[in-house]
């Protein structure tokens, strides 16, 4: 098990998390139209040549995904219960085919569950940055970790 127990978890811990991933076209198409999502920004290509940004835009919610998904193996694998929301979602730069993503979480609070002894809620914010360290994407997720057993 790689994930960390709510008990190992202390405010301020930061991961920087060693998995990068570049993003291909494939990835953008697939998690579009996978998810039923026919934007022009995420698929046309022509379309977009003349848009601000001159070429297509990666499907945001794919970086989102991307972004807590390389988190897990360092922080809530095998230890999550579930996960409790994602707030203050944000994508202050975009994310184009060809950009290499790494990401970092740091830890934001910890509380004891009310109705769970054996767990607590851990919230996370979790950041994403491209190859020119600039920030593409953040967000604060909540989840209910497992305490260590005793």
């Amino acid at each position: 098990m790689a994930g960390l127990w709510f008990d190992e978890l202390s405010i301020g811990q930061v991961f920087r998390h060693a998995i990068r991933r570049t993003v291909t076209e494939t990835d953008n198409l697939l998690f579009s139209t996978l998810t039923h999502n026919p934007a022009q920004l995420h698929l046309d290509a022509e379309y977009m040549k003349d848009s601000d940004y001159g070429r297509i835009l990666v499907n945001s919610t794919f970086t989102l995904g991307l972004m807590v998904g390389v988190s897990v193996g360092d922080t809530t694998l095998g230890t999550a219960i579930a996960n409790l929301g994602w707030d203050e979602v944000r994508f202050p730069a975009p994310v184009f085919i060809g950009d290499t993503l790494r990401t970092e979480t740091e830890v934001a609070e910890l509380r004891e569950s009310k109705s769970r002894p054996d767990a607590g809620i851990v919230t996370f914010i979790h950041r994403a940055y491209n190859q020119r360290d600039e920030l593409v994407a953040s967000c604060r997720r909540s989840g209910l970790q497992r305490k260590r057993p005793a």
